[in-house]
């Protein structure tokens, strides 16, 4: 069996390598090609090229790169062409994966096309799954909500399951020897203002000012930031003169991550920008406080557009409304400590949504790639 498979982000990658190890437990025979990173490549990919050269951020840096990805697109849609794979397999990064996907069903039909990680039509733009359609076969999708959005539009869907549920953990044990090694014994809050230069610059004079008034109602509060790789350095230097000696958690130092499992594992409380890092926290069993803000422009469109009232992954999941967001307008220092102190104060019913949203993820069952597999070898036999 020859499976072609595309992916352009460290989180495709992680989904790509972990399909391919599902696929090689229920396919012996099969092999694979296309694009990907150091995880799909050490699972048994050659990588047409370096993954990270379709990986673009934002309207600007496409329209900057547009050209060169345009290449890109064309020259994996040729090489699918050309293998005549039995299945194609694109994750996310939907800029560059649909139009592969369209180039080569505009040539070849019958070459059966998946889309791993479905849109988020039910937040915004549903319209987007009915364009799907027309040249995507079969969705994988990570929430268990989202199949009945892409049927309706005329799309085979399967929830697989979330990767966030086999994240390693710390244990109890590693959390305590956390707090001991940095001398906390009291509350600790976790800041976590987002991983892109533009969203960080944004949030943190915000996050400032919430940790001041947190420290100032809770003086032995330990504030830690375990900071995304791409902006370490900036957030290490714009939290050095903030109140309470903030920790600052460098992955260029914590190589394997042991260190920001523990602090996830040891903190009381998280405050973060708004994203999968909800999932994260929820994994570890962390309650938190989501906020987030963008550009007057972009709450004007996304304000316009949305179509749920609550953007955080726990609440969506869990079908509840228990992790407090601050959202556009109100991401304001006040209400936002306000927030992080009543959760702090009762965490429990947080608690509870977080564990029902990792059973519905998939925590306890098979894991997703596995599942991912099964379910596009389970289309392919119908």
């Amino acid at each position: 069996m020859k499976v072609f498979l595309t992916a352009g982000e460290p989180s495709g990658d992680r989904l790509g390598a972990a399909l391919m190890r599902g696929m090689q437990g229920l396919v012996p025979d099969v092999t694979f090609q296309g694009v990907g990173g150091e995880r799909m490549i050490a699972a048994g990919l050659d990588s047409l090229f370096p993954m990270d050269e379709i990986s673009m951020m934002g309207i600007g840096e496409i329209l900057r790169e547009y050209r060169h990805l345009k290449a890109r697109i064309r020259q994996t849609a040729d090489a699918i062409l050309a293998a005549r794979p039995d299945v194609v397999v694109t994750i996310d990064l939907p800029e560059f994966s649909l139009r592969v996907a369209r180039l080569v069903k505009t040539v070849a039909p019958e070459i059966r096309i998946v889309h791993y990680v479905a849109p988020t039509v039910w937040a915004w733009r549903p319209k987007r799954a009915a364009k799907m359609a027309a040249h995507v076969d079969q969705v994988l999708a990570l929430l268990p909500f989202e199949p009945p959005y892409m049927e309706a539009a005329g799309i085979a869907c399967d929830f697989v399951g979330h990767p966030v549920v086999t994240d390693p953990q710390a244990s109890e044990e590693d959390a305590r020897a956390f707090r001991a090694q940095h001398g906390i014994g009291g509350e600790m809050a976790l800041f976590l203002p987002g991983s892109r230069r533009s969203e960080v610059t944004r949030l943190l004079p915000i996050f400032r000012q919430v940790a001041e008034q947190l420290l100032r109602a809770r003086p032995g509060l330990r504030l830690v930031l375990p900071a995304a790789g791409p902006v370490a350095g900036f957030v290490a230097e714009a939290v050095s003169s903030w109140p309470g000696a903030p920790l600052v958690i460098d992955p260029r130092q914590d190589i394997d991550g042991s260190a920001k499992r523990a602090a996830f594992r040891a903190a009381d409380v998280a405050l973060a920008a708004s994203g999968t890092v909800s999932l994260e926290l929820a994994a570890a069993g962390t309650p938190m406080v989501i906020a987030y803000d963008m550009s007057w422009l972009s709450r004007q469109i996304i304000g316009r557009m949305l179509l749920v009232d609550t953007v955080t992954l726990v609440n969506l999941v869990s079908e509840t409304r228990a992790v407090p967001e601050f959202i556009g307008p109100a991401c304001r220092p006040g209400p936002i400590a306000a927030g992080v102190g009543q959760v702090l104060d009762a965490p429990a019913a947080q608690k509870a949504a977080m564990e029902l949203t990792m059973q519905r993820l998939g925590r306890g069952g098979a894991a997703p790639g596995t599942r991912a597999a099964a379910a596009v070898l389970s289309r392919m036999e119908r």
